[in-house]
C-alpha cells in the first residue's frame, strides 16, 4: 500500500534528516551560533521523539516528528543560520 508509513518509510526518512541536520550542525557562522543553539536544541528533541514513536510502533507520530525535526533544519537554512547549499536536503 502507497499511502502507509512503515517503519521502513521511518528509517528512510530519518536517515535522510540525520543526514541534513550531521550537515546543518557544522555550517553555522560564528554569528549566528545563538540562533541556531536553540534550532539545534529542537531538532535533536523531534529526531528523540521520532525514536521514541518508533519503539512503540507509533509510525504515524515517528513520522510526524521527523517532519518537525527537518521544518526546523530547513528554517534555519532559509534564515542563513546553517550556511548550507545542497538544495536536494534543504530548502534554500
Amino acid at each position: 500500500m502507497k499511502n502507509k508509513i512503515t517503519k521502513d518509510t521511518i528509517e528512510k526518512y530519518y536517515k535522510i534528516t540525520k543526514k541534513a541536520f550531521d550537515i546543518a550542525k557544522k555550517s553555522v557562522p560564528k554569528s549566528k551560533e545563538k540562533n541556531a543553539d536553540e534550532i539545534i536544541r529542537m531538532v535533536e528533541c523531534y529526531l528523540h521523539d521520532s525514536i521514541y514513536f518508533k519503539n512503540k510502533k507509533d509510525y504515524v507520530n515517528s513520522f510526524g516528528a521527523i517532519y518537525y525535526a527537518h521544518g526546523w533544519i530547513d528554517c534555519g537554512a532559509r534564515l542563513k543560520i546553517f550556511k548550507v547549499k545542497d538544495s536536494d536536503l534543504f530548502t534554500i
